[in-house]
């Protein structure tokens, strides 16, 4: 049994990071308080275990008295005497007082203590050890589901990535591995739990400062993330050396350092952006490569009145709004986007247009450029191209063709020698 003892205590150490030395005061604390069962009221008892060969002893200090009126406080001196022969009554003896067997219920009483020791040393590593590692990125395996929550082993530790901070396109199975923002370290019912999150913005912004150097040198500056976990995440940043491209760097060569991201986030789209203090540029950034015609700023009320054409605006706008959405709260500013409204030449409104500019020339009447216009002549230039035959096919003119034709072409000689109409 003692053995297994040892072999318990080896175990964890090694997984649950507690030192053995901790352990072996945790089983004394826990026999000692089965011992004092079994033993009873002794005096100063104490329990020793052999750090070596695990073999447990509980002593207690006995008074050596004349006549024992307690015996759990005092021994004979005739008894004293054969375990010390100089024994001197008043002076104390500390004796071996090991139960013969703690017994049943002595057994559970010492397990039940060392878990509670246990499970108080484990939390104590827990805030030892995450208490400055908010905010870091670590791997872990699904171990189990309580509800919809995911408990994640993490090696020495378990860790919950909570409903709440899952992407809503993930799903897990037992024995996956995978990575997570340590959000927070929150006191739960049982002590310390550590949180998790792949919900959480933070969680790309960290991929990007492991991924890419020049984040981690300071070269470039994220400026602002607005998420949509599981969708679509957009990401401002800007340079603080010219020579280096914000947008280029966090891309990479042939575009690898954004897969391995995109990779890691399930295929989630990551649109990258260059900010820039001018606020139509930034908001130009953001929409891209949506195509916009022009803003209207309020600055008061940070409200952006956009437009663009009609076969941009569900480019702009993106799937249920997400590209709107998302430039809003990535630019502060409340964004609305509408189709620009382009006004429609009716057909009737283009042979108004035709009659009229025709009747305008000298010598031709309202009704003679309406039946030229209907004909198919629209203009001074298709009219001069015509011969005074071509004019007299058509009943309504007929006998006025030449004069028709004179007409325009005097218009044309006039137009030709007017800088004006070149």
């Amino acid at each position: 049994m003692n053995s297994e003892l040892l072999a318990i205590l080896d175990f964890w150490e090694r997984e649950k990071g507690i030192s053995k030395t901790v352990l072996l005061a945790a089983v004394q604390d826990a026999l000692l308080s089965a011992a004092k069962k079994a033993v009873g009221p002794a005096r100063d008892l104490r329990c020793v275990i052999d750090e070596k060969s695990g073999d447990i002893k509980a002593f207690a200090k006995l008074v050596v008295s004349e006549k024992v009126v307690y015996k759990h406080d005092q021994i004979s001196v005739f008894d004293a005497r054969r375990i010390k022969p100089d024994a001197a009554v008043g002076e104390e003896l500390e004796l071996e007082v090991t139960p013969t067997g703690f017994g049943r219920i002595a057994s559970q009483n010492a397990k039940q203590a060392l878990m509670q020791h246990l499970r108080r040393a484990e939390k104590e590593n827990i805030i030892a050890e995450f208490k400055d590692r908010v905010g870091d990125i670590v791997s872990g395996t699904v171990r189990r589901f309580e509800r919809s929550d995911v408990i994640v082993d993490l090696g020495k530790f378990e860790a919950i990535l909570p409903n709440r901070e899952r992407v809503p396109t993930e799903e897990y199975q037992q024995g996956d591995r995978i990575r997570c923002l340590v959000k927070a370290l929150e006191q739960g019912p049982h002590g310390p739990e550590i949180i998790l999150s792949r919900a959480d913005p933070q969680f790309v912004i960290k991929l990007f400062k492991l991924e890419v150097s020049e984040i981690n040198d300071g070269t470039i500056e994220l400026k602002g993330i607005a998420r949509e976990p599981g969708f679509r995440t957009k990401l401002a940043v800007h340079s603080r050396d010219d020579k280096v491209d914000p947008v280029g760097a966090c891309v990479g060569l042939r575009g690898q350092r954004v897969k391995n991201i995109v990779r890691e986030l399930n295929n989630e789209k990551v649109d990258i952006i260059k900010w820039s203090t001018n606020t139509r540029d930034f908001l130009t950034n953001a929409l891209a490569p949506a195509k916009l015609k022009s803003f209207e700023l309020d600055d008061a009320n940070k409200r952006a009145r956009i437009l663009v054409s009609d076969d941009q605006l569900s480019l702009a706008i993106g799937k249920r709004g997400q590209n709107a959405r998302l430039t809003s709260k990535l630019t502060g500013w409340h964004v609305d986007i509408e189709a620009e409204q382009v006004s429609i030449v009716g057909f009737e409104q283009k042979v108004a247009g035709a009659v009229k500019a025709l009747a305008a020339i000298p010598g031709l009447t309202e009704a003679q450029a309406s039946v030229l216009v209907h004909a198919g002549f629209l203009n001074v230039e298709t009219l001069a191209q015509a011969g005074v035959e071509d004019l007299k096919e058509i009943p309504e003119i007929g006998e006025q063709a030449e004069a028709v034709v004179a007409a325009v072409k005097a218009e044309a000689e006039r137009r030709g020698k007017d800088p004006s109409n070149g």
